[in-house]
């Protein structure tokens, strides 16, 4: 969140378009000198950039001389490496794109249904992802799906954090999903079939129904 409300200042987004435009690292002047800025105002946002990890910072003399009588070092700025993306609501298109992919790869090796595949490593990730969380309430927070507990050990997941791509490919997405969360359930020791479909209603097509007998009525 700070790293874009660092860019959202028009000098500063200016700056760091200008900067990962630049083929190499770029000093405070070649900076200045381009947008027709102060140093001043460019060393200053340039450093917060830096700061909120939008740029990276190395220190090299321009001149490539070295010894007594070179000159101090310059500041560079270069592009980071590092992603950042904000959405409201909470979305996890990366981690769907990673379980198409995946399904995609194995299916196109061994010849299984790609549906197939995909069901399975959605339910392989879910385990891994409800272990390292150590619980499912955790797991369902790191994940977007805004859970929201009700009596009778019902869970509400008021999130989907693949909205878009279950609009166009309910079936394949919403399946896909239900399996992931089943892994989770599993990998953080809880039991996976209370995981279950239901009418979406804004938010998730899955419901958690903790309660056994509710879960067996269903």
């Amino acid at each position: 969140m700070a790293a874009v409300a660092a860019i959202s200042d028009p000098q500063r987004r200016a700056l760091f378009d200008f900067v990962c435009r630049s083929e190499d690292a770029v000093s405070r002047e070649d900076a200045s000198s381009a947008l027709g800025m102060p140093r001043s105002t460019a060393a200053f946002h340039l450093d917060r950039l830096a700061e909120e990890g939008m740029l990276e910072v190395e220190f090299r003399r321009l001149s490539g001389r070295t010894g007594p009588g070179a000159g101090r070092p310059s500041k560079l700025y270069r592009r980071a490496a590092r992603e950042i993306s904000v959405t409201f609501p909470a979305r996890r298109y990366e981690l769907a794109g990673d379980l198409l992919a995946a399904a995609v790869e194995e299916s196109d090796s061994t010849g299984e249904p790609v549906r197939e595949v995909l069901t399975r490593v959605a339910a392989d990730t879910g385990r891994r992802i409800g272990e390292d969380s150590g619980d499912l309430d955790a797991a369902l927070e790191s994940c977007g799906y805004g859970p929201r507990f009700e009596g009778g050990g019902k869970v509400v997941l008021t999130n989907c954090p693949f909205h878009q791509l279950a609009r166009s490919h309910a079936d394949i997405i919403c399946h896909a999903n239900c399996a992931l969360l089943e892994g989770m359930a599993e990998g953080a020791g809880e039991d996976p079939s209370m995981i279950r479909f239901v009418a979406p209603n804004g938010g998730c097509c899955v419901e958690i129904a903790r309660d056994a007998t509710e879960v067996s009525a269903s």
